[in-house]
């Protein structure tokens, strides 16, 4: 194919793989959302907020709070090591090693970018649909098997042979 990148040597990671990463971090990342909305749920009570968008005020902002941590975490974590801590325990990470902090960036915000507003009541079902959609997209995707976020910042993911 014309104009797609080359990783020489790379063994490309399988679906699985990549699958079975984010949901290692999809459970850590629940844990910290719930102890954030417990906070928040106790602080919003406290203070007779509890009640903003029909009780679900605390919900939305621990949505936002962990979504946008999930965001630099997965930014932070692929600019230091090209690798989550998910993708550390699948041994897979990011190709190529010299990417810019800025195509990490963008890689990041479309996803896990959306989780940050999956606290807002029907943005939800849409940044719901987005994840589904960039899952789907890497299935489809053959033979590189990249999904949108991967060749907006031209990564992909491959089996960490180090």
């Amino acid at each position: 194919m014309a104009g797609t990148p080359s990783w020489p040597g790379a063994v490309p990671a399988e679906w699985w793989e990549r699958l079975a990463a984010r949901f290692i971090e999809a459970l850590v990342f629940g844990v910290f959302y719930y102890i954030l909305f417990i906070i928040l749920w106790g602080i919003f009570r406290t203070v007779g907020m509890s009640e903003g968008f029909d009780g679900r005020l605390p919900g939305a902002c621990a949505w936002f709070l962990a979504g946008l941590g999930y965001v630099v975490y997965d930014w932070r974590a692929h600019c230091r090591r090209r690798r989550t801590f998910g993708k550390a325990i699948m041994k897979i990470r990011l190709a190529p090693d010299d990417l810019p902090r800025s195509a990490l960036l963008k890689r990041a915000l479309v996803y896990p970018g959306p989780v940050v507003l999956m606290g807002i009541p029907v943005v939800n079902l849409l940044a719901g649909i987005l994840l589904f959609g960039v899952g789907l997209l890497i299935l489809i995707d053959k033979p590189l098997e990249r999904g949108p976020h991967d060749r907006l910042a031209g990564t992909r993911a491959v089996k960490d042979l180090r």
